[in-house]
């Protein structure tokens, strides 16, 4: 894969397709790999309040293994704040640990609407892969990393971390 740094701190830029479908490929092979192994280890239902940015801030609902998200979504691109409505779902593999809501490993699907600067009116994708850490007693912590897809944009590649308490029911 070839990412180069890109305008904005901490991201990178992805300037061919060949990257892009190889990233895709990678994920995709990595979720039907675990995707039916965890199901069972997960919580039934979960209800988590997302306060900081992954997957948005808003709300999630999660069913065993898979959930949807939807919220507002900040990022810094080109040196500016730009923000977004998401709204995706995501799948959960790969359970760590012996509580009853574990830890482990994600990857989403969003699309999202961009809100301000250049993505004012335009409509993107992303696909996002990291760790969910439940710290203590609902408290989780994400870190990961973000592709955003955008047409006639360079594809931006960000770190993204998250806060966020859960209940499961």
């Amino acid at each position: 894969m070839s990412f180069q740094p890109g305008p904005c701190r901490g991201c990178f830029v992805a300037r061919n397709k060949r990257t892009m479908k190889t990233l895709f490929a990678t994920i995709a092979i990595v979720l039907f790999t675990f995707s039916g192994q965890a199901q069972s280890r997960f919580p039934k239902h979960e209800l988590s309040i997302n306060g900081f940015r992954n997957p948005s801030i808003g709300l999630e609902y999660r069913h065993y293994n898979v959930s949807v998200h939807a919220g507002y979504y900040l990022t810094a691109l080109d040196g500016v704040t730009t923000n977004f409505w998401k709204a995706g779902t995501t799948l959960w593999f790969a359970p760590v640990g012996k509580k009853e809501n574990p830890s482990s490993f994600y990857a989403q699907f969003s699309y999202l609407r961009g809100i301000n600067a250049d993505y004012k009116g335009v409509n993107a994708g992303s696909v996002d892969a990291g760790f969910r850490w439940s710290i203590w007693k609902g408290l989780n912590l994400r870190i990961g990393a973000l592709a955003l897809l955008a047409a006639d944009k360079d594809v931006m590649v960000n770190p993204t971390g998250g806060l966020s308490y859960s209940l499961t029911f």
